[in-house]
């Protein structure tokens, strides 16, 4: 991520195409610039992550935050741990089933974890915000134009509530 000063204030993601290869698009996000790309062999310059990469790193991040907040929560101490996530399709069924998404996630803990651990953090893991999310399906509002309207975003402490909500019992 660059240090560039990143969206504005109302915490508006923004993507534009940066005129590199047939694909990069810089996004402003809170934070700064991230690039995002297509690999090589789709015809892009590899300088950065899909768009479907940007999703399941969403996940992933969603995930390892809502676990560390749940052991805060509880007084464990987890051995470090990482959050793995892609996504793939589903091809179509052979009885008409329209091909699906699919995103497997992987949590990854450098040591053994003690009594009910993992599944409780298992059942937490499914209750991360970005989780419900996908899992609740949504809708998309798109406006055309010369002028952007203003967006109206989710307060800036949304997702750490939905994290808090995630991590009761």
């Amino acid at each position: 991520m660059s240090d560039s000063p990143g969206a504005d204030a109302s915490h508006n993601v923004i993507a534009r195409p940066t005129g590199k290869g047939r694909f990069q698009a810089a996004i402003d996000v809170r934070g700064g610039t991230i690039i995002a790309d297509e690999p090589v062999e789709a015809g892009g310059l590899g300088s950065g992550p899909t768009p479907y990469e940007l999703l399941a790193s969403a996940l992933a991040a969603c995930t390892a935050m809502t676990l560390r907040l749940y052991a805060e929560r509880k007084g464990w101490t987890l051995p470090a741990y990482s959050v793995a996530a892609a996504h793939s399709i589903v091809a179509a069924g052979e009885s008409g089933t329209p091909p699906r998404d699919l995103f497997t996630r992987n949590i990854a803990f450098e040591g053994p974890l003690e009594g009910e651990m993992e599944a409780k953090l298992l059942s937490v893991a499914d209750k991360c915000p970005v989780h419900r999310t996908l899992m609740r399906g949504f809708e998309i509002r798109t406006n055309i134009g010369t002028v952007m309207p203003p967006l109206t975003p989710e307060p800036a402490q949304q997702h750490e509530c939905d994290m808090e909500a995630a991590c009761d019992d």
